[in-house]
């Protein structure tokens, strides 16, 4: 199978059954005949844009933002995510719960904020990187309004 069928059949078990794992998925193609490494599902899963959001019972699952109702929209993802936010130098770090920091990394990454330089997700914290520390409260505010946080 080439690589175009294996991300095709990625997308349809994605969508079609509740995958919560790395492992989960990696079974559940081998089931279908399709061998892959850890590292080739990872990548797969990168490129598809494939990220994992708090499910039932605080258990992850993978889902395909192209699913989602405005996946774009930070405004519809931040609110029910968000747990708080800090600065540290250049850096905003976004504290969210459990196995919600990749869908507010990917939210963060589509807006048009010009001093967004990037994100990095981890389980529950996304670090934002500002282009410099001048432009850190114009984002750090941003953020705040979107989840209507009183600002200390």
């Amino acid at each position: 199978m080439g690589k175009k069928e294996r991300l095709e059949t990625i997308l349809h078990l994605v969508r079609s059954h509740r995958v919560t794992s790395h492992q989960a998925l990696g079974k559940l193609l081998g089931e279908r005949g399709v061998v892959v490494t850890q590292t080739t599902l990872s990548r797969d899963i990168r490129e598809l844009g494939v990220i994992k959001v708090p499910g039932s019972q605080g258990v992850g699952q993978y889902r395909i933002p192209e699913d989602w109702d405005n996946r774009t929209n930070l405004a519809n993802v931040l609110p029910s995510l968000f747990v708080s936010a800090g600065v540290a130098g250049n850096l905003l770090v976004v504290r969210t719960v459990n196995g919600g920091a990749a869908a507010v990394a990917y939210a963060i990454d589509w807006e048009d904020w010009p001093e967004v330089m990037g994100t990095v997700a981890g389980e529950d914290t996304v670090f934002v990187a500002v282009s410099d520390k001048g432009k850190i409260s114009l984002v750090h505010d941003r953020l705040l309004d979107i989840v209507s946080v009183e600002r200390a």
